[in-house]
């Protein structure tokens, strides 16, 4: 598990979207930890939760490793003889310029970078130039890291509401804060893992955690398969509350949610 959920109370004119923005969390993950709340017009007074706390994926590797599920990246090194992590929120690729899954590495790094313009992009929009220099105009921000020799990357933005949500073209956006915290820890050669990975299992002070990201296209039956394997991974030997599970997966929140406890 990683991280502490917060609470705050929500002030006149505030949204969701840009409670996330200043929290540096993701959108749809506010928005889905507060399924009740109207995320344009959440009532003033009103106590929502602040999803900081998270699964760390039972696939994650030293590196980094992108949930494309849950809209996130964490970074996990090796310091003192201990594994450490961090978590970032993130945009990803939108329907029909989907974020591929699969195993890249960090192949090259630049700071205020210029970006030029994919064909595509231009095709679809051919009033623009065929890049854009560095600058508050520049949708890469002041950070790039390239993963792939088809031009994808790991980069900052000038337009921080799109973080949390699918609206790249396959890019992987992140806060100018936090692109700027990741590139200065990572290295070339840096392994990066692409996943989708809609439910994660976790386990602290003997109880069975599951974390629901789901799209409802995906089968319950294959869900579960999953739950199980996961848990069996993590050497779990207690008891499994499936009715637990039944509930996390209809509601779909995205928060940590018992499902066990340990045998006694």
């Amino acid at each position: 598990m990683i991280g502490t959920h917060r609470f705050h109370t929500v002030a006149a004119k505030e949204t969701l979207m840009e409670l996330a923005r200043d929290g540096k969390l993701g959108y749809t993950n506010l928005k889905n930890a507060n399924p009740d709340i109207d995320p344009w017009l959440p009532p003033p007074g009103r106590v929502i939760l602040l999803p900081y706390s998270t699964i760390l994926p039972v696939d994650a590797k030293p590196g980094i490793t992108i949930n494309l599920a849950e809209l996130r990246l964490y970074y996990i090194w090796e310091a003192d003889g201990r594994y450490r992590a961090r978590v970032y929120p993130l945009g990803i690729g939108s329907e029909g310029t989907e974020t591929p899954t699969g195993q890249f590495a960090i192949l090259s790094k630049a700071e205020n970078p210029t970006w030029t313009i994919p064909m595509s992009i231009r095709k679809a929009r051919p009033n623009l130039p065929e890049s854009i220099p560095p600058g508050p105009t520049n949708p890469l921000g002041k950070f790039w890291m390239g993963f792939s020799p088809a031009g994808l990357g790991i980069h900052g933005t000038n337009i921080p509401l799109g973080v949390g949500r699918r609206v790249s073209h396959g890019c992987l956006r992140l806060y100018s804060q936090d692109i700027q915290d990741l590139f200065s820890q990572v290295t070339i050669g840096t392994p990066v893992q692409i996943i989708n990975a809609p439910v994660k299992v976790g386990q602290e002070n003997a109880i069975l955690f599951l974390e629901v990201h789901r799209n409802l296209q995906e089968d319950d039956r294959e869900l579960k398969k999953e739950i199980v394997r996961q848990a069996r991974v993590l050497d779990w030997a207690g008891t499994i509350d499936w009715s637990a599970i039944e509930r996390a997966l209809i509601e779909n929140r995205g928060i940590p949610f018992p499902i066990s406890m340990a045998n006694k």
